[in-house]
């Protein structure tokens, strides 16, 4: 029991979202509707990403990226690299996915350079890099991807509407970096990391994993139905190529979107919970969206308002900037922190101290242009 307390104290994103599927169920007792509104293709296509990145983590497969970032010789244009490839790869594989690939990396670099006491406000700024960046794009995050299903607009009309407040968000991006190394902006980067060759046994493993990872870009983008027959063969190839890498997952999360789709599904199908909605949120769907994300995170809060939804616009807009308020307002954040913590124990609390003051003063500005344009008629 204690071992069990000690590790819902450690995990307390796990725990807060177990408590919220548990609350759910007590108020919506489960049915087989339940196992049916549960967002499967995310669950499934997370865990092939993870799985398939533990394996870039193994073998190395990132090294050119390091390797073009050894090639930067201050810290300004370290940062502007690695917020931008957050912000630009967020735009095609999922904000999610791109902390997944750039986070590492960035710890990887700024502690082989010893630079840490730099890494905290550069995760804040990857994190807000992923969460704007990826509005842009209808696949850029689970929430744009199921309103531009039920929008039934072309992409480039989509995009359209997104595009103001990704570029404001990049040129944000910038002045946050100038500012935040405004005392020398060419703060030297320090010891390069360590360019590890690659082995010649692990080729094969390396074509698999780049392989498979392709894969499961095919599945986010083309947004196939026959997802799970991706999942099996992600499992089965990582299974005979190195199946000691399903012990390193981190499965922890996997839950933790699991418990969070629970408490959303949960909540849409009780009555007297939709009828409350149903008169509350019409015409006030900006300010629902970024304040039902801080207590079940924009994924859900999405599926649960759009049913009692008439600005379109302001429901898409409110929710893509509630990843700006709390680690709880988009799932991407909870990536991010749980990818830090697992590298340094204890410090949670350091981490959401310097997210929320950096996210707060972002949001501050972009939180006024927003709701102007959630005037604008998506269509």
């Amino acid at each position: 029991m204690k071992q069990v307390t000690a590790f819902l104290k450690k995990e307390l994103m796990l725990t807060l979202s177990l408590f919220a599927a548990a609350a759910a169920l007590i108020i919506t007792p489960p049915t087989k509707a339940l196992l049916r509104d549960i967002d499967w293709r995310t669950l499934g296509t997370l865990l092939m990403m993870l799985t398939v990145l533990e394996g870039f983590k193994r073998e190395n497969v990132l090294r050119p990226v390091i390797r073009l970032a050894g090639r930067l010789r201050t810290m300004t244009g370290l940062t502007l690299f690695l917020v931008f490839g957050v912000f630009f790869t967020s735009m095609f594989v999922t904000n999610d996915v791109s902390l997944i690939i750039f986070v590492p990396l960035t710890i990887l670099l700024f502690r082989a350079g010893g630079k840490e006491r730099f890494l905290l406000p550069v995760l804040t700024l990857e994190n807000i890099a992923a969460v704007r960046g990826s509005l842009l794009m209808p696949f850029g995050s689970p929430q744009n991807l199921f309103l531009f299903g039920q929008a039934e607009v072309t992409a480039w009309h989509f995009m359209l509407h997104m595009l103001p407040l990704c570029a404001l968000s990049a040129v944000l991006l910038i002045c946050f970096i100038l500012f935040f190394y405004r005392r020398d902006l060419r703060e030297p980067i320090g010891t390069e990391a360590a360019d590890t060759p690659w082995q010649p046994e692990g080729r094969v493993r390396r074509i698999v994993y780049l392989a498979l990872f392709v894969l499961v870009l095919l599945v986010i983008v083309t947004r196939t139905r026959f997802w799970y027959a991706a999942v099996a063969v992600v499992l089965l190839t990582v299974l005979a190529t190195d199946r000691t890498l399903f012990a390193k997952v981190d499965y922890v999360l996997l839950l933790t979107f699991l418990c969070f789709f629970v408490f959303s599904s949960s909540i849409t199908a009780n009555p007297k919970i939709s009828a409350v909605l149903r008169r509350a949120v019409a015409g006030n769907e900006y300010w629902w969206g970024i304040g039902l994300s801080q207590l079940i995170s924009n994924v859900p809060a999405t599926i649960v308002l759009y049913p009692f939804t008439r600005n379109f616009a302001g429901l898409i807009y409110g929710v893509d900037t509630a990843g700006l308020c709390s680690l709880i307002g988009s799932l991407a954040s909870v990536i991010n922190y749980r990818i830090y913590v697992r590298e340094y124990p204890g410090s949670g609390g350091r981490f959401i101290k310097v997210f929320t003051l950096v996210s707060w003063a972002f949001f501050l500005l972009v939180v006024i242009p927003g709701l102007i344009l959630a005037r604008w008629p998506f269509f």
